[in-house]
């Protein structure tokens, strides 16, 4: 070949898209590679590569999440096969057992470790590169060269790992930026997250007691008294009393939960005080008073970080907290990371409470003031049925009914005037309805739950539990002055008694949970991970200290999973992942489907659109199936105003 033929052919070289500084040298076939015999290339990747691993103590992260993205083999160039041309074409069962070779050798694979590729990923990395060097009509003049070189006993099979790690870092992205991922998935200060609730001093106050203990009550009236104001409650039933409340005491109040927001100014102006779902908590606005009610649920493994967002986050000079003594060590300790004190006020209840010594066994048995208490669904509807077998009425709660059907249901056991003196319910009484009962009666102390890890598990009631659902018997204001807890069956009732013995679980941590603009920074670094495997990745290498969890992001996933092929921005995707809706309603996950199918198409959500999504008008229900797809329908429309 001609000088001119070789300089045009050099000219025709792109530029390597990562270059390792020096030159590939020559190097003897004779015996093994050390780590100081490497080539300069070589051995300057590695040690580069390496610092990129994290430093010493970082959380190892949970390789098993790593997606590899497809590198397609390269087709053959316009401009020929450059490599070739400067050496000569390869011969591929020779590259084959080049690139098996290299696979094997011990110190490849202690290298790959060094530079963040476990035995998992450097198997899946390697099974890439090969299928990309094996099925590449061209490869890059450089890699071309290199297995020149090895196939003539001018290079060394270590000479690869550079290419190999370039390769590595194409299907696996995170290595590049391991450091910056961690530090953006650093949860050990929540509290820095807030910087206009660190820029004042504000007064704590923990009111704390049991159930019917008048705690929230002595808060409320703080909040009335100031001249602004926001409660935070876990229900909407409960931001709707607040509302009702406040407004009635002549004291203009707004609402907002996810899906309704009441002005009550004629022209919109905000009004002073607002109730609010914890979720819908402002943590920028300033306040005179704050009240975060039912505190305990701040280790609710779903739900937890909203009482952790508010607690920290809350812009007000006081902050009045309502809930169960058994978070007292917990709020005081998260606020001393603040620098803030907690003035705790202890409540007793206002009037007694008796477990009887005899079980019910029959429903013949039952007298005005029962309510009996399920944890499943079929188990109302088999009770309630039995109780109308008997000629009697019964009011029936549970959570998936719609918030106005269970104060309909609540205002009619309640009226003195009314026939029906029954109830049945699940633990949805346990707060936000204020109910006239004598008698709680546990038709099952078994209860369905979902643990950290997101698994259904049947267990039997806390004592937490037990004392919330209780305590709603002989409340203070109801004609009964004395309430009463027993079981239906016999067996049950010595466990009752044990459970309410018990003294109550302290609470020792507080929940997280990633934020969209957090979710948005690893996005950045990683443009090609789907939403889910961004959460996995982020939740796998989150840091967080003993006083925090991360909250389960199940729910999360399987949305974000389920609208992955719909195209969407991230901060829309992250909007309808955050959607609270049951995933095991099929007609409502298939709602929110549409909705951002619909959305993606930049085609408007109408209420037209909506009715003749449900089928609307809508047809009494004639049995148990068509009340279930009632309730579906009420959920879809509480979606429908919940994205608006």
């Amino acid at each position: 070949m001609s000088v001119s033929s070789c300089v045009r052919l050099f000219s025709r070289l792109p530029p390597a898209p990562i270059r390792y500084g020096g030159s590939i040298g020559l190097r003897s076939r004779r015996g093994g590679p050390s780590r100081s015999a490497l080539p300069r290339a070589t051995a300057e990747a590695f040690s580069s590569a390496a610092s990129d691993g994290g430093g010493a103590g970082a959380k190892a992260p949970d390789t098993s999440l790593f997606v590899p993205l497809p590198v397609a083999p390269l087709p053959p160039g316009p401009e020929g096969d450059v490599g070739a041309e400067l050496t000569r074409p390869l011969n591929k069962s020779e590259i084959l057992k080049i690139l098996n070779k290299f696979y094997k050798r011990k110190e490849i694979q202690r290298l790959g470790v060094e530079n963040g590729l476990d035995a998992r990923l450097f198997h899946q990395a390697f099974i890439s590169f090969r299928k990309y060097i094996m099925e590449s009509g061209s490869l890059s003049p450089d890699v071309h060269i290199i297995l020149n070189d090895i196939c003539c006993g001018a290079g060394h099979v270590d000479d690869l790992f550079p290419f190999f790690m370039r390769h590595a870092k194409q299907i696996f992205p995170m290595l590049e930026c391991m450091d910056d991922l961690r530090k953006i998935s650093d949860l050990r200060l929540p509290p820095n997250w807030y910087p206009d609730a660190r820029a004042i001093q504000r007064r704590i106050v923990f009111h704390a007691g049991p159930t019917n203990s008048g705690k929230t009550y002595h808060a409320i009236q703080r909040y009335l008294a100031a001249k602004s104001g926001v409660y935070c409650g876990p229900l909407k039933l409960l931001a709707h009393e607040i509302f009702q409340k406040s407004n009635d005491a002549k004291v203009p109040c707004d609402l907002v939960t996810g899906e309704e927001r009441v002005c009550v100014d004629a022209e919109g102006r905000p009004a002073a005080h607002v109730a609010c779902t914890i979720e819908m908590c402002s943590v920028t606005t300033p306040y005179e008073v704050a009240v975060i009610d039912e505190i305990q649920m701040i280790k609710d493994p779903s739900r937890g970080w909203a009482w952790t967002r508010a607690l920290l986050g809350l812009c007000a000079e006081e902050i009045h907290v309502c809930g169960e003594a058994a978070a007292i060590n917990l709020v005081t300790e998260l606020m001393y990371t603040t620098g803030e004190e907690v003035e705790v006020r202890n409540y007793k209840r206002l009037t007694p409470i008796k477990v009887l010594d005899e079980a019910l066994e029959s429903l013949d048995k039952l007298r005005p003031g029962d309510c009996i208490v399920c944890f499943s669904k079929n188990d109302i509807y088999s009770v309630s049925r039995q109780i109308e077998a008997r000629g009697l009425e019964c009011a029936v709660i549970y959570g998936s009914l719609p918030p106005g059907t269970k104060l309909t249901q609540a205002k009619k056991f309640n009226d003195p005037d009314d026939p029906c003196k029954i109830m049945v319910a699940t633990d949805a009484i346990g707060m936000g309805l204020n109910l006239s009962i004598k008698r709680i009666v546990f038709n099952s102390l078994i209860k369905p739950t979902v643990n950290e890890k997101g698994e259904k598990e049947m267990d039997t009631i806390t004592t937490s539990q037990a004392l919330q659902i209780s305590g709603r018997a002989g409340r203070f204001s109801t004609v009964f002055k004395e309430g009463e807890v027993t079981t239906m069956h016999r067996d049950d009732l010595a466990l009752l008694k044990e459970i309410l013995n018990k003294p109550v679980d302290l609470i020792v941590t507080a929940g997280l949970h990633p934020t969209a603009e957090q979710i948005e920074m690893f996005a950045y670094h990683l443009p090609d991970a789907t939403l889910s495997n961004l959460i996995d990745i982020f939740v796998s290498l989150s840091q967080v200290d003993g006083l925090y969890f991360v909250c389960n992001v199940d729910d999360f996933k399987f949305l974000a999973d389920m609208i992955q092929h719909i195209p969407l921005n991230l901060r829309a995707r992250y909007v309808f992942c955050t959607a609270p809706i049951n995933k095991k309603q099929p007609y409502v996950c298939t709602s929110l489907l549409k909705f951002a199918r619909q959305f993606s198409r930049n085609e408007p959500l109408t209420f037209d659109w909506l009715c003749r999504h449900i089928n609307w008008p809508l047809t009494p229900p004639r049995n148990i199936k068509d009340l279930v797809h009632l309730e579906a329908v009420h959920d879809v429309l509480d979606l429908y105003l919940w994205l608006r």
